[in-house]
């Protein structure tokens, strides 16, 4: 699977965790669905979680404009486990095979040169395919890609909404509660490194004592209240301070 993967994109990827990036999804979209992306958009080598959901925002926005129904599971994905991208890389193979004309595609030069996996990127290849390489199961005729909408009991774009549009509202709401779920993980992540941050501050001044005026100003700031919010009663509730992470 690794090895399409490789030779379709003209990529050096070595494991399939190393997917999490979304950035192989989006050139295998731009391969099948010519400007239905814009890869400059895409960034191909990131090592930042925050990027990868860009890259899977794109993704989406991509099935959503193309009617593919179907839920990117991208807070799962994101997270590099095997097992979650080897299914997702399953399915977008089927989808692959469905929907792809057996055109040549230029995977490198589409993404101006840029090295796509960690492991050693060999020279430039000749341009993707040849009119008989990954062609759909069932294939159309000749010189016509692949109807989707006549794919029937497998992962094609679906170029009909369903009465009263509930498969379009379900997608739009599903990728409306992920993105609600990954700003609300960012801004929990956020919290709790700056309350370490001060909780850290307050270890320390208690310990230099309050006799420092500097060090009775600076509690004074930290136990300082607004109308509304209030202390808590009991500060050995508090929780350690989790520890630093690198990136925010």
């Amino acid at each position: 699977m690794l090895n399409w993967v490789n030779d379709c994109l003209q990529s050096s990827y070595t494991k399939v965790e190393e997917l999490c990036t979304g950035g192989a999804y989006c050139q295998f979209m731009d391969m099948l669905f010519p400007g239905c992306i814009v890869l400059k958009k895409v960034k191909f080598n990131t090592n930042l979680e925050h990027e990868y959901i860009n890259n899977f925002k794109i993704l989406q926005y991509s099935f959503k404009k193309l009617q593919v129904d179907k839920i990117v599971p991208v807070d799962k994905l994101i997270k590099g486990k095997f097992q979650d991208n080897f299914e997702f890389l399953q399915w977008f193979k089927k989808f692959f095979d469905a929907n792809y004309g057996g055109h040549e595609y230029d995977a490198l030069g589409a993404r101006l040169g840029e090295t796509l996996g960690k492991g050693s990127v060999s020279a430039p290849r000749k341009s993707f395919a040849s009119p008989n390489t990954f062609r759909p199961a069932a294939r159309p005729s000749p010189g016509a890609r692949a109807n989707p909408s006549r794919i029937a009991s497998r992962p094609a774009v679906n170029t009909t909404r369903s009465p009263g549009g509930n498969n379009a509202q379900l997608e739009e709401l599903s990728t409306q509660l992920m993105d609600l779920r990954l700003t609300v993980n960012g801004l929990e992540k956020e919290r709790d490194f700056y309350f370490g941050k001060l909780r850290e501050i307050e270890v320390l001044c208690q310990d230099e004592g309050e006799s420092n005026d500097l060090v009775a100003k600076i509690l004074d700031i930290l136990y300082a209240t607004e109308d509304g919010f209030a202390a808590p009663e009991d500060v050995e509730d508090v929780p350690p301070p989790p520890e630093e992470e690198e990136e925010y």
